[in-house]
């Protein structure tokens, strides 16, 4: 069984006055919510058992800060690709983006995640499961989507397996 494990990146600050929003930082808050995500990251019976898993990861500082403070050297991920193209502070990235960006590094040989923003990944959530996280995808967010033996990553009606919420 491979899995999809979809991640809203942790809280990060907000933009300093001139900033730009792709160079948001985590906050304090966020900080501790990465390492709640990383002790379940770790742990065989929590999140750690859906692994290892190719992660693909928004070039946004936040998300790449989410990806090394909780995901990073961990037994969950095989591999890493970051990107540019699933960060939507430029432009609106559709659930359909998504879905084209995993099946492009999709190995068919281990799970999935994606750590990326919202609505981005709640609308790709319910694309997948046709459920909406019941916190609302909260940010640290993981949720994790069962996916079909082998067969690439596509626009299927997939069930909703496991949820960590840091806070």
């Amino acid at each position: 069984m491979r899995y999809l494990t979809i991640v809203r990146h942790a809280k990060a600050a907000p933009a300093r006055a001139g900033a730009s929003d792709f160079d948001r930082a985590l906050s304090e808050r966020g900080v501790s919510q990465c390492a709640r995500l990383r002790a379940w990251a770790n742990d065989q019976e929590e999140l750690g058992r859906f692994g290892p898993c190719v992660a693909l990861v928004s070039a946004a500082r936040r998300t790449q800060q989410t990806f090394e403070m909780a995901f990073d050297g961990t037994g969950l991920v095989r591999s890493v690709e970051v990107t540019n193209e699933i960060y939507n502070g430029v432009r609106d990235v559709s659930a359909d983006t998504l879905l084209e960006a995993l099946a492009r590094v999709d190995p068919l040989d281990a799970s999935l995640m994606l750590i990326a923003h919202n609505p981005s990944v709640l609308e790709l959530l319910w694309t997948l499961t046709g459920e909406l996280a019941p916190e609302g995808f909260k940010t640290a967010g993981a949720y994790v989507v069962a996916l079909d033996g082998d067969a690439r990553i596509d626009q299927c009606a997939y069930e909703l397996v496991a949820s960590y919420v840091p806070d």
